[in-house]
This record gives C-alpha cells, structure tokens and sequence, in this order.
C-alpha cells in the first residue's frame, strides 16, 4: 500500500466522520457489512449502489452542466466528496474531461477562483509565513510527500498574474499525476506560494483570496524561495519539486539556481520542451525529412521557448550537429520582431539564439527571409499566425510544420482548421489546446494536442520510482523518444504528430521506464531497478478502487 492508504480498521473513522473524508469515503457504495461496522446505517440512503451506478449519476449532472466552468465545479465538488469516484470518473473519460480538468477551464477557473471558490484544497503559504514556513508545511496531514508542485501565480497561462488565485494550476497538475500516471493523491502536495499580486483588478475585488499587496521582489522574494525551498528538503526528504507558472526570469533563475541540489524541474521549461520535441520528431515523419534539417522560427522568446529550443539542440547534438550548428538553425522572434546580434541589451536565454541578419519587424517578412521549415508559437498572443503569415510559410515549404502552442485556447495563435485551410492542407499542425479534426480537400486532418501532460507524469512517476536524486535533461530526451517511439503508422497517416491521449497511462508507464533507465545510468538513482524498470513502475501505480472495511 502506498502512503496515505488505510492499513487497519483500527484507523478507519467512523459514522459522519468517515463520510467527511473524501480519500475513504465510499458514498453510497458502502456494502451492508461496512455500515454496521462503521456506524452508518441510517446515515446512507438504504440501496447499495455499485461504482458502475454511482459513475452513472455522476455523469448526468455533469453533463446536464450548462458550461465548462460549471463542469470544472461540479468536478471540484465530487473530488472533495468521493476521490476515488472522481478518479474514476476521470480514468473512464480521460480524453473528454482533460479540457475540464485542466486546459482550457482551468484557466477560467483560476481568473474567477475567488467568486467559486467553495472549499481549501493544497497549502498556502504567504509573505506573512516568513520564519515558519516549515510550521506550516507540517500541517499539512500526509507525511510521505513525493511530489510537490509550486506556484507563485505570476504567469498563470496566457492569462497573467493571478496571484494566489493561482492555485488551481498545481492542484489540476496533481490531479492529472494520478489521472494520466498513477501517483496515489496522498503522495501529492498542491502549494501556492503567495507573495503578493500586481494585478490591479484583483487588489480591488473584495472576493479576491490573496494578500492584496504588491508582489515582493529582489532579495525579499528570494528569501521566501530559499526558505520554502529548505523546509521542504527537511520535511519531505523524498519530494520531487515541480516549479510552475513562475514569469520567466525567475522561472529560468528558479531553475538554473536548485537544478543541481535538489530534486526538481519546471514544466514550463521542460516538459513543454520535451512534449515539443517528440511533436517534433513525430513532424519529421509526416514530412519525411529529419530533426536535423529543421530550421525553426520561434514565435515567442519566453522561458517555455528557450527550454524547448535547448533541448532541441541537445537533440540536434546527438545527431551529430555541433553546439553551433544546431543554435543556428533556430531562431526567435519577439514582442520586437526577429532577435538578432544588433539588438541592444538581449536577456541572456534570448542571447545564444540571436543570429547576424538585418532587423524585421513583420512576421511574414521574418519567415521569408529565413525560410524557416517550421514555425512555432509560444507567444499567448491569440491570432498571431494570420492567413497572410502562413500562406508565405507555405510557400518556402512543401509540408511546414505549424504548432500553434499558446493556452488556453483564445490564446492560440491560429486555429487547426486555420493553419490547414490556409496552407491547402499541407500544414503539420499540433496546438497547446484542444482542436476538432478538419476535414479539407478529401482528408481528415486530426490535431494533436502538444499537452505537457503528455510528459509531467510520466517523468514524475519515473522519478518516484527510481527515486532519482536530481531530475536531468537527460530524462526529458528519454520521454520524448519514448512518445516519439509510440506513435503509430495510422496516426502518422491522419497527420497526428503525438499518439492519441486515450492512451496516456499506457504512455505515461513508458516515459516513467525510460527516465527510471536514464535515472540508474547516471547513478541518480537510489531504488533498486531491475533492467527493465516497467513492471516496478506499474506496480507503483494508483488505481481507483474502493477499499474494502469490512
């Protein structure tokens, strides 16, 4: 049993307090014999209904919702009533409640967090915590932590700083940890840390759930860091720390500046890297060209942007190509136009990638100019890839490559049907939100969603399981090959560039082996993995199952 899992009934609570514990609460599926045990009889309706007849109900009133948001709620509700019902219901219909769960809804959950907020969910700790912040982290109730993640609200999505309403991003991301790869939810620890917000609207709504102050920076927002960053290394030794929708500088300081001594990655950083480059590698395929041919042109120069590209040219570099070479086949393009040498005063990741050309300040001159075989956005700028935009693009390609990555999904660059459409369907085309298929010139095009969840999961659970010291690189190449790998001659055929997400566990125990096998080579791992590390990563893996009492 994993940490957390009721081992004797001597723990078990009883009567109203039992139903109140939504880890152990069965619902209307408590048995006969469970009911005198625990002093329910009367407290329940008197039928006994299955899962199966509870997922039934369940799905009528969310489905009777009248909008996502609605959906997103009702969701909330059932996993703080019934968890195991909730993981279920999530596990049975993965592929249509991710956008509910996650992007595209939990953006709009964010922005209205405080106006829906119905029960506390994941800890909080603020500017106000400093000098006990490891007092608050004890009292969360659940001892064997193994995976964390951490926001300070400051670039939820597309959508800005939402300080503290933020929250709705690590406990989304932990749900999709044991929806997408097993890890139990007690193992699972949402944190926001709440160091103010320079969001005007929200310092003026009464609603709002944060400290309405200005957000601390400089010294002052690194000594919360260092602080929380400590007590959890004391608290829970064995915890992976996962750094999420932090604003780019400190994202990439964040991360350059505890890689190395703890355990820990940025998603945004990383697993959007990793999910870009095995849509990329699945590109190549549909093109019938390789990675090393690419030139690529980056819409939008943020942190996601520069770990994709890093770990692009590492690919590149195993491919024979040196440093030099495989910076300069991509490229960036900002709020400015395209970044090249002569631009004064460049950030340092903006720096590595700015080329000797002369300034442009149009897009569709930029991609003229470079011919660039694909382009990609991480830029939130929704629309940015007009149909003059990829009409030229389609003109120096036979088949160009278009992933239009930016959530949620009014911030998309361009659309599925746009890019296909405007191209005469030759676009190979993936998008960061979810897209219907298209269908143009006789063919259906099917989209893939390059969704980091796709990759988050499966690198924790691999991580937890081989209880890796430090997460690398290394890892991430490992989990892209690995969905690069999975991907099927008939998906190749309808233009997915990433296997279908129905098959996300299946995928998630693949990525989670090969980071396992990545984890032992580099003597990062302290578990003892057999050669082949799949049967101990499933045998780690939470299912929904109701406990049995009695």
């Amino acid at each position: 049993m994993h940490a957390g899992e009721e081992t004797s009934r001597s723990r078990t609570p009883r009567g109203t307090a039992i139903l109140h514990e939504p880890r152990l609460n069965k619902g209307t599926a408590f048995t006969d014999a469970e009911r005198e045990a625990l002093g329910l009889r009367g407290l329940l309706p008197p039928r006994v209904l299955s899962m199966d007849e509870q997922l039934e109900r369940v799905r009528r009133n969310l489905y009777a919702k009248s909008n996502d948001l609605e959906k997103y709620i009702f969701l909330v509700g059932l996993q703080d009533r019934n968890e195991t019902l909730f993981y279920r219901l999530i596990l049975e219909d993965l592929t249509a409640l991710l956008p509910i769960i996650y992007t595209p809804t939990v953006g709009e959950a964010c922005r209205t967090f405080g106006h829906i907020f119905r029960r506390p969910r994941g800890l909080y700790i603020s500017r106000n915590d400093r000098t006990r912040v490891r007092e608050v982290l004890r009292n969360w109730p659940e001892s064997d932590i193994r995976v964390i993640v951490v926001t300070d609200g400051e670039r939820i999505l597309g959508l800005g700083d939402l300080g503290a309403q933020g929250m709705g991003i690590p406990i989304g991301k932990l749900a999709l940890y044991t929806a997408c790869a097993g890890l139990h939810p007690a193992r699972c620890l949402p944190i926001t840390l709440d160091v103010g917000t320079d969001n005007e609207s929200l310092l003026a709504d009464p609603l709002y759930t944060g400290i309405a102050e200005g957000r601390l920076r400089g010294e002052a927002y690194d000594a919360v860091i260092d602080e929380f960053v400590q007590a959890v290394q004391e608290i829970y030794p064995r915890a992976l720390l996962q750094w999420e929708d932090f604003a780019t500088e400190n994202a990439l300081g964040l991360l350059a500046r505890y890689r190395d001594r703890i355990c820990t990655f940025n998603d945004d950083v990383q697993g959007t890297a990793a999910v870009t480059l095995a849509a990329l590698l699945g590109a190549t395929r549909v093109t019938g060209t390789s990675l090393g041919e690419q030139k690529l042109l980056f819409f939008g120069a943020g942190a996601s942007a520069t770990g994709v590209a890093d770990l692009i040219v590492a690919a590149m570099r195993r491919l024979g190509l040196s440093e030099a070479d495989a910076r300069g086949r991509i490229w960036f393009y900002d709020s400015k136009g395209l970044v090249t040498r002569a631009r004064d005063r460049l950030d340092a990741h903006k720096r590595v990638y700015a080329h000797e050309h002369e300034p442009i300040t149009d897009l569709r001159e930029a991609i003229d100019a470079i011919r660039p075989t694909g382009l990609i956005g991480l830029s939130t700028r929704g629309g940015a890839f007009t149909e003059p935009v990829l009409r030229t693009l389609a003109t120096v390609n036979e088949r160009p490559i278009v992933f239009a990555l930016s959530n949620p999904t009014a911030n998309a660059e361009c659309t599925a049907e746009q890019a296909i459409v405007w191209t005469e369907g030759a676009a190979v085309f993936a998008s960061g939100s979810p897209f219907a298929a298209v269908d143009h010139g006789g063919r259906r095009h099917v989209p893939s969603q390059a969704n980091n969840a796709y990759v988050f999961p499966g690198v924790g659970l691999g991580v937890v399981v081989s209880e890796a010291k430090r997460v690398t690189d290394g890892m991430f190449l490992a989990a892209a090959d690995a969905l690069a790998r999975a991907l099927g001659d008939d998906d190749l055929a309808q233009g997915s560039v990433l296997p279908p997400f129905h098959r996300i566990r299946e995928l998630s125990v693949a990525v989670a082996a090969a980071v396992a096998v990545v984890a032992r080579e580099a003597g990062l791992a302290t578990a003892t993995l057999p050669d082949d590390p799949t049967d101990a990563v499933r045998g780690n893996m939470y299912h929904a199952e109701y406990p049995q009492y009695a």
